[in-house]
């Protein structure tokens, strides 16, 4: 015990030093939501990369999806690499920082209020935007209660206080540049974490060849009559598991906490360090957690009773003391990662794109800094306290916030993907096309949530009609365009002018 709340203590310590080393850089918007726009490509690939990657992926999914699928859940975590990680830094990293730079925009719905010279389309963004990352946020404790409850035997409530008030603290005083240094540095905990726990759950159960073979022993009449189908190539269900992979991979090009990793980057030779990096961490951690869910149905855990969640800790559960301890701080350091990114994103959101220009007609960078600051601290609070009356509720309405939390991640992407992709790379997208992705994106999510049995039964998911939202969008978006008003030519041109400024070579192809 004292070993454990040793390394607590020490990784504490390493987060608020950082963020009270950062103050000098969020004397100002840019500096304290971007950076400065100055960020490299370790930090800024570390940090995309813990954002991305939570203790909801490390105890809620791999356990599910792996008791779900098998070893074949691994394709969750290629997926997240190739798509999620290589193929949004390929596509988006680079046209982002430009446009992005060039209208300056500090988010994502700033981003679409002037690529589409619309105000109410900001504060529809924004609102969106609010409405969904609050319940996101909230989620991220989930995956602590029984992990910290087993290694500490303390409630589970002074996990979140004290979670909430650390990481608050950090991002309140360095802004993005401490959350991304923290970042960098919990992604080297988790990185190291996954390999040794993979290691050791393996080993426990006689190494890789010895747990397979008894991968293959195990059956599930309910779930399929093909005998070894949980260590097969691609498990009991395909179809959902693709549902699983697009949701989770192509989801992060619709999330404002996401994309605005790239807003910071610093040069051209970083978009290509970061991307490989991004990539190789996703590849590791993410890979890893869904590798190591597969062989949850190795051990006994009574799902019906305790639930998916209980899978990972009673996986966990043997491990020598130091190992717990080390998984302790790798669930911790994945949440705090997540949770910074989340809060400044809203909180920046709020401030920018809602009271700014709209309800406070005059805002100094000062006050905009001050007003962020509040709002974090509030996203935190109310998050925090969502988390807390969750667990300790035992009223059965209140599981609809669970539900929320699911849904969050596909409405987001469902809303934002299609119109940011298309406006990076098409003239003619147009403010209409924008208006009905958001509404339909965020809308059948909502349907899904409170009326789930209208829906076909393929859709009755909400991973599957989270990803259906985002591929429907990618169509709806040209169509609505090339039947709606046009933009203005002048305006768009203007606007796509930034990649064409010679450079070395056009900009659209090297920053410096």
């Amino acid at each position: 015990m004292f070993l454990k709340i040793l390394m607590l203590v020490l990784f504490f310590g390493v987060m608020v030093g950082v963020g009270i080393y950062c103050r000098r850089h969020a004397t100002d918007v840019n500096g304290f939501v971007l950076g400065g726009r100055s960020v490299g490509p370790w930090l800024t690939a570390f940090a995309y990369g813990t954002s991305y990657f939570s203790a909801v992926i490390f105890i809620g999914y791999a356990g599910q999806f792996g008791w779900k699928y098998g070893i074949a859940s691994t394709w969750i975590g290629i997926g997240n690499a190739l798509i999620g990680s290589f193929l949004a830094w390929v596509i988006l990293g680079r046209r982002t920082r430009i446009m992005t730079q060039h209208l300056n925009s500090a988010t994502m719905p700033e981003f679409f209020g002037k690529r589409f010279k619309s105000s109410s389309l900001k504060i529809g963004a924004s609102i969106i935007t609010f409405i969904f990352l609050i319940p996101y946020t909230a989620s991220l404790y989930n995956g602590l209660s029984r992990l910290f409850e087993m290694a500490f035997g303390i409630p589970y409530i002074w996990c979140i206080v004290a979670m909430s008030v650390l990481t608050g603290i950090y991002v309140i005083a360095g802004g993005y540049m401490a959350t991304a240094i923290n970042d960098f540095i919990q992604g080297l905990i988790m990185i190291i974490g996954i390999v040794a726990v993979i290691a050791a759950v393996l080993m426990s159960k006689g190494g890789f060849m010895a747990a397979l073979e008894g991968l293959a022993k195990v059956n599930d009449p309910a779930v399929s009559s093909v005998p070894g189908v949980f260590n097969s190539f691609f498990g009991p269900d395909p179809f959902n598991l693709l549902g699983v992979v697009i949701l989770t991979s192509l989801g992060t090009w619709g999330l404002p906490q996401m994309v605005q990793k790239f807003y910071a980057i610093k040069s051209e030779k970083d978009i290509r360090k970061g991307t490989i990096i991004s990539t190789a961490f996703a590849f590791i951690v993410a890979g890893g957690c869904y590798f190591l869910g597969g062989f949850g149905r190795l051990f006994n855990v009574d799902v019906e009773t305790l639930g998916f969640d209980a899978i990972i800790p009673t996986m966990l559960s043997g491990l020598p003391e130091i190992l717990i301890a080390i998984v302790v701080i790798l669930v911790l350091s994945a949440s705090m990662s997540t949770l910074s990114s989340l809060v400044i994103a809203s909180s920046s959101t709020l401030t920018i794109d809602l009271l700014k220009g709209n309800i406070i007609k005059k805002m100094t960078e000062k006050k905009q800094v001050l007003l962020i600051r509040v709002f974090i601290v509030l996203f935190i609070a109310i998050s925090a306290f969502i988390a807390i009356y969750q667990v300790q509720s035992k009223d059965e309405s209140v599981k609809f916030i669970a539900q929320l939390m699911g849904v969050s991640w596909g409405a987001l992407a469902g809303a934002f993907l299609a119109p940011f992709l298309y406006g990076l790379y098409w003239k003619k997208t147009t403010k209409l096309a924008c208006w009905v992705s958001f509404i339909f994106g965020a809308g059948i999510m909502l349907l899904n949530l409170f009326v789930r049995d209208m829906f076909p039964v393929f859709l009755q998911s909400p991973i599957n009609c989270g990803a259906f939202a985002m591929l429907t969008g990618l169509v709806i978006v040209p169509l609505v365009s090339l039947i709606s008003p046009k933009p203005d030519k002048e305006f768009v041109k203007e606007a796509f002018d930034c990649y064409e400024k010679k450079v070395p070579a056009a900009q659209k192809n090297s920053l410096d």
